[in-house]
């Protein structure tokens, strides 16, 4: 059977789905997703390497101000997420012209609020670096960096949208080509005006705006002009009121969205605090550090995009009213998650030393980023764990334990166990506690994930 026939059984609940058919429709959402999460991980490794092979002070430059970008990134798709989660909703209840509804609704709002953000952005740019204790060389880079980054916000909130919409209607496809040609068209751009046009970190975020913008306009040609369920062409009656943001859409929206939001924002004031302890250990730590960090990711991602299928799957699951695939899909998906990312770490594990070689040729970097990412590698399966079942919350729309358990986690258990061990350990006492905190997490989603009352829809 097709995904789309499959995806037909979730909806219109002809009949009780098989286990085979369950499995196939996770691999069949999931493997496009996973693919366009690791391009998209690649991309911010060969970024790493461009970077790396001009300097540690052009790789600490970026790394210095990388989880402030995460922190106004993860804002962004935690908003986009509160409209494409209710995407899946009405998908799923095969009511598509609300569908259409909440992503008209959802463009306009997530322009204004990343408007919002960018100006922040721009106001805290020139102060940021000193902030986060760095030192003055790399402070006027940082800045610059950071500032391109604010101005594309608006950029990357209604690509996110656009990508979400369409993924979780089940069209995984065309979102996970368009960001993995995104990727592809980054490395050129990046390349072009970092080593070409000799412009540095500068170029390097310049390349990453151009490819966003190119990328945006195809995702939104894709959702509003040829997708067969949500384009507005459907609609023959749309006016512009249908744009105007509506009370219900919004509050669904804030209840799915706040707790992301708030998590993103906590979780990711504990990593700019934990930057502002690995800052003092010096450029080579912190360019470990980031490099560290990107070479994980290609760990993890897979996560990601198997996440991304539990929330399509849980989401048109509960619009439907089938409670039996919400629980099925949610612990299918994040066993393969689990077993993916168990794989991945023992790979990371064992090549450590020469992925670190990729991105950087500094022997002091190598050597301390393998033995963080061997550190790091044994906790992959419980992060695993974490990923895909919050995808499957948030899926669900019950996003506000989950996220106070991502926030608690991070703030009492990573946050204290750094502080504690950085001084005698360094980084290495960084990764430790990182190591740590993720197994404790993960082992928090699977008892929450335990419990039935999360599939229960009051609204």
């Amino acid at each position: 059977m097709t995904k789309d026939e499959l995806l037909s059984l979730v909806r219109k609940g002809a009949r009780t789905m098989t286990w085979q058919e369950k499995l196939r429709l996770t691999v069949l959402l999931s493997l496009p997703a996973m693919v366009a999460q690791i391009s998209s991980v690649a991309m911010q490794i060969i970024d790493a390497a461009m970077l790396g092979h001009l300097g540690t002070k052009e790789s600490a430059t970026v790394g210095l101000v990388s989880t402030t970008i995460w922190l106004f990134g993860g804002l962004c798709s935690a908003f986009a997420a509160g409209f494409s989660v209710q995407v899946a909703h009405h998908v799923g209840a095969n009511d598509l012209p609300g569908a259409r509804n909440v992503i008209r609704q959802g463009i306009i709002s997530a322009i204004i609020f990343s408007t919002v953000l960018m100006i922040i952005g721009l106001s805290i740019a020139p102060f940021l670096p000193h902030w986060l204790g760095a030192d003055a060389d790399i402070c006027y880079g940082a800045t610059e960096y950071f500032s391109i980054v604010a101005i594309a916000l608006p950029i990357l909130i209604t690509n996110t949208l656009a990508a979400g919409s369409l993924r979780c209607s089940g069209n995984v496809k065309v979102p996970s080509f368009l960001n993995a040609s995104m990727c592809m068209l980054d490395v050129v751009l990046n390349y072009i005006l970092i080593f070409i046009f000799d412009m540095g970190t500068k170029g390097a975020a310049l390349g990453t705006l151009f490819a966003y913008l190119i990328t945006m306009f195809a995702m939104l040609y894709f959702l509003i002009k040829r997708d067969n369920q949500l384009r507005f062409s459907l609609d023959e009656m749309a006016t512009a009121i249908h744009w105007k943001p509506k009370k219900d859409i919004l509050m669904k929206a804030l209840k799915i969205g706040s707790p992301i939001s708030l998590e993103r924002g906590v979780m990711c004031g504990a990593q700019i605090a934990i930057t502002s302890i690995i800052a003092p250990l010096g450029p080579v730590a912190i360019a470990a550090n980031t490099f560290g960090i990107n070479i994980e990711s290609l760990c993890y991602m897979p996560g990601y995009g198997i996440s991304e299928a539990a929330t399509t799957l849980v989401g048109q699951s509960l619009g439907a009213h089938r409670h039996d695939l919400m629980r099925s899909f949610s612990w299918l998906s994040m066993t393969m998650g689990m077993a993916i990312m168990a794989i991945m770490g023992i790979i990371m594990g064992v090549f450590a030393p020469e992925m670190m070689n990729i991105v950087t040729n500094d022997p002091e970097v190598i050597s301390l980023g393998t033995t963080v990412l061997r550190i790091e590698a044994w906790a992959e399966p419980m992060f695993a764990a974490s990923i895909v079942a919050y995808g499957a919350f948030v899926g669900s729309g019950k996003t506000l334990i989950p996220s106070i358990v991502n926030l608690s986690s991070i703030w009492i258990v990573r946050l204290s166990l750094a502080i504690i061990l950085a001084p005698t350990l360094g980084l290495v006492g960084v990764w430790i506690a990182m190591a740590v905190e993720l197994t404790v997490r993960g082992i928090a989603f699977i008892i929450m994930l335990r419990q039935r009352g999360w599939t229960i829809n009051k609204t």
